[in-house]
């Protein structure tokens, strides 16, 4: 399941995100990949532990709390800090899955990653290549999406950056531990929620459609989650 979702910052945040990356010191991006990752990992990072990183990641981790769609789709338990790297000319990452475990910086907590996020800080126009690819049963799909769009998919997925051959392609990338740890739950548990707003709009939320819907909607997490 790829979901796309449009406007996760408001442009004043994107701003200051904009702003503070332009300050900040980046580093080789190989140091946060794991063995086979860092063989075709050729890009920017700010480093996780500088106070810019620690800033930035609570602005976007208040952002995804009021969001409705990243919750909908990634039902979250934990989400680790996101982070941001940055693509100059002729930087790419190779096809490769990422890591199946995380740890939370500072803390030796660890976090199953369920579900990869890319949240764009480039606007397209800015850059050429760089396309986040991914890989799934229904083919490859290309993903270059607007500043302050966010991408969500499996992270079981093969997935890569295109090369970059013009301009700077910026980016934070984080994984989400989701309350269902199955993939095609989440996706129906997704396609369900997103049903039952259509007909909410359509109508009474007194409804026994909508009470209905919505039961079978929240027993299916009561069943399938793991908390």
């Amino acid at each position: 399941m790829l979901i796309t979702i449009p406007d996760v910052l408001t442009p004043e945040e994107l701003a200051h995100v904009r702003k503070a990356l332009e300050e900040t010191r980046w580093v080789d991006g190989r140091a946060t990949a794991g063995e086979q990752a860092a063989m075709v990992k050729k890009n920017l990072q700010v480093p996780v532990d500088s106070p810019v990183a620690q800033e930035l990641s609570q602005i976007v981790l208040r952002a995804l709390g009021r969001n409705p769609t990243f919750s909908s789709a990634a039902l979250p338990m934990h989400v680790l800090p996101p982070m941001f790297n940055r693509y100059d000319v002729g930087m790419t990452f190779g096809a490769h899955v990422d890591g199946s475990i995380r740890v939370v910086p500072g803390t030796g907590m660890r976090i199953r990653a369920d579900v990869s996020s890319t949240l764009f800080l480039t606007p397209p126009e800015d850059y050429d290549g760089g396309e986040l690819v991914v890989h799934d049963t229904y083919g490859v799909h290309k993903v270059k999406l607007p500043a302050g769009h966010l991408v969500i998919y499996p992270a079981t997925s093969m997935h890569s950056v295109t090369p970059v051959t013009r301009g700077s392609r910026w980016a934070s990338f984080f994984w989400t531990q989701s309350m269902v740890k199955d993939d095609w739950q989440r996706n129906m548990l997704y396609d369900l929620d997103m049903s039952i707003i259509q007909v909410r709009q359509q109508m009474p939320d007194d409804h026994p459609a909508v009470v209905g819907l919505t039961a079978h909607y929240h027993n299916l997490i009561r069943h399938w989650s793991e908390l």
